[in-house]
């Protein structure tokens, strides 16, 4: 059976433009990630593909969390296509078929992982987007999906120190800010 991936390569072409647009000299740029710079975010998502490549084949995670920036030495966009690339070689049927764990709510094949996981990147490009100055509108249609994921994976995170607490929504906010504050993230006005 064929897995549906379409909205986890559409958060990581959306994120990837976002690297691409970000200016030589904007990689420093604090981010809304307290104590991460824009390259801290780049690095902490390129890591991301590479603890998807390590689930993929049952070797042990990388902590994409611990000092992110070294995912991307260097030229970031480079490091961010090649990590990509290698990924997405890695992710063949039986790959996206394998059971891994899920956190507090057992296993599950990593393509059901992946369509959860649309979140880390999307969020992840607001972050770098507000940190070099670029537009911060996000795909409608992956809010959506990313904030129910956000809905059930907060609490376990939370409890865990790796997630903010929620900030009340301004009133009448759309469904990316809300989001984005359910995720303790402040959204100017």
């Amino acid at each position: 059976m064929a897995q549906d991936l379409s909205g986890y390569h559409r958060a990581l072409d959306l994120f990837e433009g976002l690297v691409a647009g970000v200016p030589g000299d904007g990689w420093d740029a604090p981010s809304p990630c307290e104590g991460w710079t824009a390259r801290d975010v780049a690095g902490h998502v390129t890591g991301g593909q590479y603890l998807i490549m390590a689930l993929a084949g049952g070797e042990p995670e990388p902590d994409a969390s611990r000092d992110p920036a070294r995912f991307v030495p260097g030229d970031v966009l480079m490091s961010w296509r090649t990590a990509r690339k290698e990924c997405a070689e890695v992710l063949t049927p039986r790959a996206l078929s394998r059971p891994i764990p899920f956190g507090g709510f057992g296993e599950l094949p990593l393509a059901d992982y992946l369509a959860a996981y649309i979140l880390e990147p999307l969020v992840h490009a607001w972050d770098l987007a507000r940190a070099t100055g670029q537009p911060a509108r996000l795909d409608p249609d992956l809010v959506h999906h990313a904030f129910a994921t956000a809905q059930v994976v907060a609490a376990p995170l939370r409890a865990a120190g790796r997630l903010a607490p929620p900030l009340p929504p301004p009133k009448g906010a759309d469904e990316q800010t809300r989001m984005l504050a359910f995720l303790g993230r402040s959204v100017p006005a």
